[in-house]
């Protein structure tokens, strides 16, 4: 759409926020008739409101169900679950919801510019971490690039600012993903699939369904999990550019056209000259920071979309060497009389705790929070002979509590009956007591944050400063 085709549109932007404050700035500057539509109605969002009403455009506050008369087009923002009423109603005008992701994908190039290729991820768990890895090695190999997407920075603000970029390393929700149609990506990886956010999707065929439009008109390699067989089922059912590859990435050995894992080393028997016969070596395991199994994954499948732009086997090296993970991901806090403290607080999930407690052996476990409607059984059967002990908090505790009886009941488990913020340090000091040197305690709450914490991050530096005084103490 040229700029003339959006003066005086009216558009309805679903949401305030992250996502949904510069989409209404960009459309309002473009020379949309904007409305935002915002259910909540406190302080904040009345900040955020008069931001933009300054700007010339309408906010309505606490009224997110009704459709603005002569909408045209709702571009949402990816909170917004699609059965609002709002959404309802669009459907019965014939309007069309688009998400930020399609809103950015749609305004691609609109200077002149040749626009850049987007390199997309999406899965349940790891998504933040393999574009991070990916933008370090495209950086690496010289390319001007960045992470951009669900890991917290606007593609609108990448596609449309300044900078010029050679390709975008780009994080997708499936919720950014149900609400862009027409998105096409150079290459795309899908990492691993497992329940989640399924109170948005409503159920998992539709969850694995969204995260499978990422696929859909690649050009170069539709990237997945060999050994998770649902994401190789959705290469299949993908409608993909003639001439496109699927390339599996394997903690195993490899196959032709799957880059793995031999005798401590990334290999690459996909983008070589001879895929029967031939294996590029790309970096060895320590280069991978942290070496857990679940992060080396991560960086195959970071590897494989670098691979499949065209670059240099050194690049992919020298980039996962200079990569550092995030905060609370793995993350090593401190040894205290020879325990190994170890803070994964963005384990928000069973899928992603399942992989970090697959890391450690013997292992203080720290666990709980709000469960999200996960279930504990598998995780815990899994797990059982590698806990040592399990300390447990937040909301929903008992949910694991029951688990572990029903499958670890010789596993010894401290309930801390409380919620408030400073259970943390004394769940660390139970840990502690339970903990033998050569132990690692875990902190990979399997469940989100908020019934004690903001998010996240607050839970994880709360562990950590709770660890930290331990250390003091031990000193």
């Amino acid at each position: 759409m040229s700029n003339q085709d959006w003066q005086g549109k009216r558009v309805t932007v679903a949401g305030l926020g992250v996502s949904g404050i510069p989409a209404a700035k960009v459309l309002h500057g473009l020379g949309a008739v904007v409305t935002v539509v915002n259910d909540g109605d406190d302080e904040r969002s009345r900040a955020q409101a008069a931001e933009l009403e300054a700007q010339g455009i309408t906010v309505r506050l606490g009224d997110g169900a009704t459709l603005p008369e002569s909408t045209e087009l709702i571009v949402t923002t990816p909170g917004w679950k699609p059965d609002k009423p709002l959404f309802t109603a669009a459907a019965e005008a014939g309007v069309p919801v688009w998400g930020d992701v399609e809103l950015a994908w749609r305004l691609r190039g609109r200077d002149g510019r040749e626009p850049a290729p987007w390199l997309a991820v999406t899965g349940t768990n790891g998504k933040t971490t393999t574009v991070r890895m990916l933008a370090s090695i495209l950086e690496a190999a010289g390319l001007r690039t960045a992470a951009v997407g669900n890991i917290g920075v606007s593609l609108l603000d990448a596609v449309l600012g300044d900078e010029e970029y050679d390709v975008l390393a780009v994080e997708l929700s499936s919720y950014q993903l149900h609400w862009a149609p027409s998105l096409r990506a150079h290459s795309a990886a899908v990492l691993n699939l497992a329940p989640d956010h399924l109170d948005w999707h409503g159920s998992m065929e539709a969850y694995v369904a969204d995260k499978g439009r990422i696929y859909e008109g690649n050009r170069i390699a539709c990237v997945y999990n060999a050994a998770e067989k649902a994401t190789e089922d959705l290469v299949r059912e993908a409608d993909v550019e003639e001439g496109c590859r699927a390339i599996g990435f394997t903690l195993a050995a490899p196959g032709p056209s799957q880059l793995g894992v031999v005798d401590g080393i990334l290999v690459d028997r996909a983008f070589v000259a001879n895929r029967q016969k031939q294996a590029q070596e790309l970096a060895e395991v320590t280069d991978v920071n942290p070496s857990a199994p679940h992060n080396i994954a991560n960086a195959l499948a970071a590897a494989a979309l670098a691979r499949a732009f065209g670059v240099e086997p050194a690049a992919v090296r020298d980039g996962l060497r200079a990569f550092r993970p995030d905060p609370h991901r793995i993350e090593h806090v401190a040894d205290v009389a020879g325990v190994a403290y170890i803070d994964d607080s963005k384990a928000t999930n069973t899928h992603a705790a399942e992989a970090s407690l697959a890391a450690y052996d013997p292992i203080v476990w720290i666990a709980g929070g709000l469960a999200k409607g996960a279930t504990f059984d598998e995780l815990v059967t899994g797990a059982a002979g590698r806990l040592r002990g399990v300390v447990l908090i937040g909301r929903d505790r008992a949910l694991i509590r029951e688990a572990l009886a029903r499958h670890a009941p010789e596993v010894p488990v401290v309930d801390l009956d409380r919620t408030d913020t400073g259970a943390m340090s004394e769940a660390v000091r139970e840990a502690a007591r339970l903990a033998r040197p050569g132990d690692t305690v875990l902190m990979a709450p399997a469940c989100a944050s908020m019934d004690m914490f903001a998010n996240y991050n607050k839970r994880g530096e709360a562990f950590a400063d709770a660890v930290r005084a331990l250390a003091d103490e031990s000193a």
